[in-house]
């Protein structure tokens, strides 16, 4: 309890003090006075949301004040739009940006409550499907940390990413309910709502110059409600802002309907309104899903315009110079509406001329592609565009026109490469190409590797470079250090911060000091024990949460992302049944224990990755039953896969899978994580890794398989699957498992479709690749033997994972797109 000495200012004055002191008065006053609890009536989680509010006390000041420098200094600002923002847990990436990891700690234990207990209670922010809303949670992070004037605009789903269970082996689907105990980091700002129009029709008049004016008219309207968390730059008192938008309805309920009894239609209106913020993704496989998911990125993009222009003109009276204070990002093409918006809203609601307002738009707008596979770019159907948005797709219409008339200057006759380059699929149904229109209406285009960058300028854009190549450049990803090594492995910060100092944290550049000592024993054992401790942690969760036992002896082999057939995850569990079929067969050509854990989820409406966490857990349920061989293989599927597990596992692994087929993976991030964590990479020449492999050395990172341009030949070539089945004893004896029902007896025919797209399509070349992938795992075993050998090249990971921080990567975005000075 508060001392009785302690006044309300003595509690406000404690709210500026980073002391262990100040931080016990604060939780103990929020516990009492915001939670109206005790020591006696708190529970676990009103602990912790004591403790959050203590924290968020500290930076809502410098949050404020930040704020204020930005509008004084009427500076020039990143706006960052996406439709993920995978922040996960906040508290713990809190309390080490603020710099009080230990005074938290202690006030913790001055009070009899454990810190890694409180941390528990809370619940992952699952606002992301993956890698888009992981890395725009790290870029958040880096822009707070180096001081860039930023703010994130996104959507405050009721429902994340849905709580993944497996039954059976099956992934069942439950909602994600992050809400529902309250969020202490967000801030409701209703005086900033915004009206979001939608349907009815347009109308065209003459204004006072006889100048045709556009208006949209009957439109059913939603209200966009702000919701703000701060973010917190790394010991530098710079607090940003993530705004996500909440969907509600313009009336609470019918009045005249709820009169005569209906209460079900006078709630209509509104339960359909809110429909669009309630869900991550809904389930597009229906028309009612792909107008919702239309809904949802016109939603929250036309509502950050409008707050975008808001903020401008409370400091700028002049829309010309707009591109002067602003940029925007976009974060793949779901935000890409907002060009549309913005061009809507200069013609429409401000006067402006097209010529004007089209260069006004280009000029602020920047896209970032984040695939390669042309099924994977978005489009949407004209009929769908013009019922939801007609005044929208009309100005995309003339949008189309007049880049097709400067590409047919420029080309004249080329009808084939019009057709090729327009905005507008031809073909039953017409389809807006969201890509094709970020790129034309953005002044820079950035992929997201090197080798992502140059695909997309030799293969998928290639029509777009040939017209604008000084739109296009790489941005290689990069994630956050201070989320994925300070935080993520407390072991390993501790020691670096003991030999290197702390410099690392903010110049990740500094771990290369590290090459000097991988040749010192005692600090190979250190680090080995390090290792060793890590694993121990994750066998525990994992026996706890799981009840599986696992030899942290073994080598922890890895591979945790989206499930999707271009990720592979049938390629390492066909490695996993030869490995079993080793074991069986010829037991003393077996090389070293293993333990393999597969995590990830399927979309809901994605039968081939469902089918394919059924099938690793029919593995799973073989090999783990079968004591000739489980006390030197084991296999997990780590249910419910998310952050605050992934920092669990990322520094308890030894060996990183990242084996896509070349050419598919843009970039991909849980590649650096584990890098960063000093597990050694077996992969494809795909995405970042063939950045990884130049900055660790070919010898220091396990290279497989085809290249991209072999890829690419042997699908032009004609690629049957057969052919290589035939020719590898193994590979022919796991298909002729498959068929016979060996993993799943109940129903020989369950994995059929497994089966049949492998053998007669194989489109991500699993069959070409498993002999070389095979191959080079037994290189990893081998080179496991020799610990020493091991743990130097772990270091050496490490070491040079300095380029992989995603503060380089802002930096960058900073000099080359943003035109924002960082302090070095």
């Amino acid at each position: 309890m508060p001392s009785d000495s302690k006044k309300p200012a003595d509690w406000f004055v404690s709210t500026k003090e980073m002391t262990k002191e100040a931080l016990k008065l604060s939780f103990q006053m929020n516990r009492q006075y915001t939670l109206s609890k005790d020591q006696y009536t708190s529970t676990m989680h009103d602990n912790f949301m004591a403790l959050s509010m203590a924290v968020r006390d500290r930076i809502v000041e410098r949050w404020i004040k930040t704020q204020q420098g930005y509008h004084k200094k009427n500076v020039r600002r990143v706006y960052y739009l996406s439709m993920e923002f995978l922040i996960g847990r906040l508290m713990g990436n809190n309390i080490y940006n603020l710099g009080i990891e230990k005074q938290a700690t202690d006030a913790l234990d001055d009070l009899g409550l454990d810190m890694e207990t409180v941390r528990e209670q809370e619940v992952d922010a699952g606002l992301g499907n993956g890698g888009l809303g992981r890395l725009a949670a790290c870029f958040l992070d880096s822009m707070a940390s180096l001081g860039v004037p930023a703010h994130g605009y996104g959507i405050r789903y009721d429902y994340g990413i849905f709580n993944q269970k497996i039954k059976d082996g099956f992934q069942v689907e439950l909602p994600d309910e992050w809400l529902r105990t309250g969020n202490p980091w967000e801030f409701e700002r209703p005086e900033n709502t915004v009206t979001i129009r939608f349907y009815g029709s347009t109308q065209a008049d003459k204004d006072s110059g006889a100048k045709v004016r556009h208006k949209w008219i009957n439109t059913q309207d939603v209200l966009a409600v702000p919701y703000d968390f701060p973010v917190a730059g790394y010991k530098n008192d710079v607090v940003n802002t993530l705004r996500l938008w909440s969907a509600r309805g313009t009336e609470e309920f019918d009045f005249d309907y709820f009169k005569s009894g209906d209460y079900e239609q006078a709630v209509y209106k509104k339960i359909l309104s809110e429909n669009i913020s309630k869900v991550l993704y809904p389930s597009d496989d229906k028309s009612q899903g792909k107008e919702l998911r239309l809904k949802q990125e016109y939603f929250f993009t036309a509502a950050s315009m409008a707050d975008i222009l808001r903020r401008y003109k409370s400091e700028n009276p002049d829309l010309n110079d707009l591109p002067k204070r602003v940029v925007i990002q976009l974060n793949d093409t779901h935000p890409t509406l907002g060009i549309v918006e913005l061009m809507r809203l200069l013609l429409d609601e401000y006067g402006f001329e097209w010529e004007t307002a089209w260069d006004i738009t280009t000029k602020v707008f920047a896209y970032t592609n984040h695939t390669l596979m042309p099924e994977a770019l978005e489009c949407w159907g004209i009929d769908l565009f013009e019922k939801l948005l007609p005044r929208h797709m009309q100005i995309i219409y003339d949008i189309n026109a007049n880049f097709l008339r400067s590409v047919a200057l420029r080309y004249p006759g080329d009808n084939d490469r019009l057709r090729r380059m327009s905005i507008i699929e031809e073909g039953y149904p017409k389809k807006v190409r969201m890509a094709y229109l970020a790129i034309v209406g953005s002044s820079f285009v950035n992929g997201v590797s090197k080798l992502h960058s140059d695909l997309l300028q030799e293969k998928l854009f290639k029509d777009f470079y040939e017209i604008y190549p000084e739109k296009f450049n790489n941005k290689t990803n990069g994630i956050t250090q201070r989320r994925w090594l300070l935080k993520a492995n407390p072991r390993l910060s501790t020691l670096l911060m003991e030999k290197l100092g702390d410099g690392w944290v903010m110049d990740l550049n500094k771990l290369e000091q590290l090459n000097t000592l991988q040749s010192n024993k005692a600090f190979r054992e250190r680090w080995i024990d390090i290792k060793k401790q890590n694993k121990e942690s994750l066998v525990k969760y994992i026996k706890s949460s799981m009840n599986i036992n696992l030899d942290p002896e073994s080598i922890f082999d890895v591979q945790i992302k989206r499930i999707h057939e271009y990720k592979r995850q049938m390629l390492f569990a066909f490695y996993i049944i030869a490995q079993y079929l080793r074991l069986k067969q010829s037991p003393k050509e077996f090389i070293y224990p293993r333990t393999f854990m597969i995590g990830g989820k399927a979309a809901p409406s994605y039968t081939m990755a469902k089918l394919t966490i059924k099938f690793i857990n029919s593995i799973a349920d073989v090999i783990n039953h079968d004591k000739s061989v489980n006390d030197k293989i084991r296999l997990v599927f780590l249910e419910n896969y998310r952050v605050s597990l992934a920092e669990k596992v990322f520094p308890a692994s030894d060996l990183s899978e990242q084996i896509s087929t070349a050419g598919t993976e843009a970039s991909g991030t849980g590649n650096m994580k584990f890098m960063m964590n000093g597990a050694l990479t077996i992969g494809t020449l795909d995405g970042a890794n063939i950045e990884i492999a130049q900055a660790v050395g070919d010898e220091n990172i396990f290279i497989f398989g085809l290249k991209a341009p072999e890829v690419e030949a042997l699908k032009q070539k004609g690629y049957d699957p057969k052919q290589y089945i035939d020719k590898n004893p193994m590979l022919k004896e796991i298909f002729k498992l498959i068929h016979s029902g060996f993993f799943s007896p109940h129903d020989l025919k369950l994995f059929a479709p497994i089966v049949q797209s492998l053998e007669q399509y194989d489109p991500y070349l699993v069959c070409a690749d498993f002999e070389s992938y095979c191959q080079t795992q037994d290189a990893v075993s081998k080179m496991y033997l020799n610990k020493e050998e091991w743990t130097k090249k772990s270091i050496i990971n490490v070491a040079q994972s300095g380029y992989f921080s995603s503060d380089r990567t802002i930096r960058e975005y900073a000099k080359d797109i943003w035109n924002i000075p960082v302090k070095q």
